[in-house]
């Protein structure tokens, strides 16, 4: 019987079954996830600093800073950025690690702190009062803090599950 020959590029090639099973992301995933996950994280504590430690008193009250509106429009645009290569994870990342049973605990948590800070970063934009947005905003950034601590354990906890 003939064997079928499967292109280089096939998920079937022998060659790449190795790297499909590890689940590990290219490095070019990896690195755009890591760059825009800590310009989403640095952009965020800008924020924080400029908003709360970064005011001044002015003639008519406390003054926004000239960092905090730049830092929240970049938080913005990095929060897009994110979303896109957290989709990106969705086929090649998410769903065949949940099928091997492979760091769920982590990656759920992940996941779950993900759809939290979308939710909350949403209502922060369009759906926040004035008087509910104190609220809103320490419900977005307490939990935006742990977001790198998650991030390294889901990493860490990945590449010991790798070495068994």
């Amino acid at each position: 019987m003939r064997q079928l020959k499967h292109p280089k590029n096939s998920l079937h090639h022998p060659g790449l079954r190795s790297h499909v099973m590890r689940f590990r992301l290219e490095r070019w995933h990896r690195f755009s996830l890591y760059g825009i996950s800590s310009l989403l994280v640095a952009s965020g504590i800008l924020w924080l600093l400029a908003h709360y430690f970064l005011r001044s008193a002015g003639e008519f009250g406390e003054t926004v800073h000239p960092l905090e509106p730049w830092a929240m429009k970049l938080h913005g645009a990095a929060a897009m950025a994110t979303l896109f290569f957290v989709g990106s994870l969705l086929n090649s990342h998410i769903r065949r690690a949940h099928h091997a049973r492979r760091n769920r605990y982590s990656g759920w948590s992940m996941a779950t702190l993900l759809a939290w800070l979308t939710l909350s970063g949403y209502a922060l934009y369009y759906l926040a009062s004035e008087a509910s947005r104190p609220l809103w905003s320490a419900g977005h950034w307490i939990p935006g803090l742990l977001l790198p601590l998650l991030l390294v354990l889901h990493i860490l906890l990945g590449r010991r599950a790798a070495r068994r």
